[in-house]
């Protein structure tokens, strides 16, 4: 598309300077020029020509494509066929810029699939049988395997496991499940097999509820208009009628009926219509938005669309998803707290001699702890026994071992519980512990290793300097537990927080911002942030992000870093202040041109001469950087 308007574009302008060169030097026949001039301008500008047609008869008279038309037609009237095809070609070329612009980093909207089941597997007269997910009813019992992803919303009847949660919540920390837990679809089951009594059916799932929220949120996003529609609208009108006006007015008036009058003052009409025509706004704004989406691309920035510059420049409030986005989504051990003569060091040498037979990240984490530590180990206990999602069994010395869940060890082994562990657990949750793993040999709790997201470094300092450059309100929304979203919002000093949320809660969440009058901003890097980042008035994402984050977001951050929002911010605001810069001196000098057509003072010719020179002039300086 974009190729074909370029290609017509360029057809137009070869015409056009043609049309040029045989006016002034073949001598031929006033109207072989008049029908050349006419073709290129038909060339070039035979979309607009259609597009105002259209709309006028759809009763939308009053827009930029208007504008365009009644100023080109105007010129022709007047005979000026120069400056009737040079507006048009101005107009083209700056939407051009756009248009390529915008292109450069579009991509078009997958579907999300990387979470919507296949099959399910439901149990009926004794048998498991493969279906639809869509054909299970609520109250049937379906079999979900390690690997296979939860089909339908439901409660565990008979299994434990690990989920992998990351789509729904954003959270790497895989969640345990047991009977009577409740389950989601949309999750991956990790471990153990796992029996479901379904309790939703599959429209009314999580899951459905997600890929709904990402296709209709769209509908319910108000894109911000273009600025030169909005101009057009209220611009249009005023010019026509003050045409009409001046065409009529002044003969009646002057009480004189001659035809030369009549004449003389519709040909000032004419061109008062043709100076009018912000010819300079017309390009120069996007070549602005070129210069804009374009400065933000040699800052590691993606930008898809002008508008989306607009509404950043405005935006009160940002909302930044917790894992991946302000941490680093990798979960590290931040603290060994020893319960036994053993050294912290000493119990992260045997838990990573445990734990490097479980699968699981916070497992990994452990091993990669006492790896940094050069902790290196024999192996020093028996065969281990691995307790589906709950944890690891084994003996050192003839003394079991066990590590795990609190559930497990606390719960499942009977390891003796006392006020200062509960003390010491409240105390590291309190830190923003995403995890605790739970150390205990020959019964008696050895030690507790805290497991954390931490933070990304520039985090803070973006916090703050998003708040001083404008933005009312810094959010964080998170499928983590309270505790530890707490922790973390006040780490960043954030005016707020929600946590143990699910997509349709943050969707929903960012809706309320809007109704209350807010232009929202919401940063996300994950399938569970997706339906927010469709309703958000502007959607960023990280290049780490999920393929259809970044595919369903306004903005991609390539270099994934978080202080790419506030340059963008500074490029947005400096763009606009430009643009209503350029807009007063554009208006004050096209009504300067008007008057003095209007007065007869100037010649249409001296008049053109005039409008050009300052148009590109003005367009000239709309490309200068915004950022230094």
């Amino acid at each position: 598309m974009l190729k074909k308007r370029l290609i017509r574009i360029i057809v137009g302008a070869v015409i056009y300077a043609a049309a040029i060169l045989i006016d002034i030097f073949a001598g031929i026949n006033h109207w072989i020029v008049f029908g050349i001039f006419l073709v290129s301008f038909l060339v070039i500008g035979g979309d607009v020509i259609w597009k105002a047609l259209r709309n006028i008869a759809r009763g939308r008279i009053f827009d930029e494509n208007f504008l365009m038309l009644i100023a080109t037609v105007g010129a022709f009237v007047l005979q000026d066929y120069r400056e009737g095809v040079a507006v048009m070609l101005f107009y083209q070329v700056g939407e051009l810029f756009q248009s390529y612009a915008v292109n450069r980093s579009r991509k078009s909207i997958s579907e999300l699939m990387d979470i919507a089941p296949e099959f399910a597997n439901v149990m009926r007269g004794g048998k498991l049988e493969t279906v639809d997910p869509e054909e299970v009813e609520m109250g049937e019992t379906i079999v979900v395997k390690p690997g296979e992803k939860i089909p339908l919303d439901g409660v565990v009847l008979e299994g434990t496991s690990f989920l992998d949660t990351s789509a729904l919540t954003g959270e790497s920390v895989p969640r345990e499940v047991q009977p009577e837990s409740s389950v989601l679809s949309g999750c991956i089951n990790n471990t153990g097999v796992l029996t479901i009594e379904v309790t939703k059916e599959f429209e009314d799932s999580t899951v459905a509820k997600i890929l709904d929220l990402v296709e209709n949120a769209s509908s319910r996003k108000a894109n911000a208009e273009n600025f030169i529609t909005k101009f057009a609208r209220y611009y249009t009108p005023v010019v026509v009628i003050a045409a009409v006006l001046l065409a009529v007015i002044p003969p009646l008036f002057l009480g004189i009926n001659s035809l030369d009058v009549w004449s003389e003052w519709v040909r000032r009409a004419l061109t008062f219509l043709v100076i009018s025509c912000p010819c300079a706004l017309v390009i120069s704004i996007p070549l602005g938005f070129f210069g804009g989406i374009g400065g933000a691309s040699k800052w590691g920035v993606l930008v898809k669309g002008s508008n989306y510059l607009e509404a950043l420049a405005k935006a009160e409030v940002v909302v930044f998803d917790k894992t991946g986005t302000l941490t680093k989504a990798k979960p590290t051990v931040v603290d060994v707290v020893s319960f036994c003569d053993e050294t912290p060091d000493e119990l992260l040498r045997i838990a990573a001699c445990l734990e490097e037979h479980f699968p699981h990240s916070m497992a990994k984490a452990v091993v990669e702890a006492a790896k940094q530590k050069s902790l290196e180990h024999e192996e020093m206990h028996s065969k281990v026994d691995y307790v589906v999602a709950h944890g690891i069994s084994s003996y050192i010395d003839n003394r079991k071992a066990v590590i795990g869940s609190y559930h497990f060890v606390f719960e499942d082994e009977g390891v003796e519980m006392t006020q200062e562990i509960k003390d010491l657990i409240s105390s590291l949750e309190s830190k923003g512990s995403s995890s605790l793993i739970y150390l205990a040999i020959a019964k008696k709790l050895a030690g507790i290793i805290s497991i954390y997201d931490p933070l990304k470094p520039e985090a803070k300092e973006v916090v703050q300097e998003l708040r001083d450059i404008g933005f009312d309100k810094v959010i964080m929304l998170t499928g983590d537990s309270p505790n530890c979203a707490k922790a973390i919002a006040k780490q960043l000093n954030l005016d707020d927080f929600r946590a143990g949320v699910l997509p349709e809660d943050k969707a929903s969440y960012i809706e309320s911002l809007k109704k209350e009058g807010n232009t929202v901003v919401m940063v996300g890097d994950g399938i569970n942030d997706t339906p927010a980042l469709s309703m958000a008035d502007v959607s960023i994402s990280l290049q780490d992000s999920s393929d259809i984050a970044r595919e369903l977001a306004d903005i991609t951050l390539v270099s994934n870093s978080l202080n790419d929002i506030v340059a963008l911010r500074m490029i947005s605001e400096g763009l606009f202040k430009r643009i209503h810069s350029q807009y007063r001196l554009i208006v004050g000098l096209n009504t300067s041109f008007i008057v003095l057509g209007a007065l007869g003072l100037l010649t249409p010719q001296m008049l053109a001469m005039l409008h050009n020179g300052s148009t590109f002039l003005i367009a000239s300086g709309s490309t200068r950087s915004l950022l230094h």
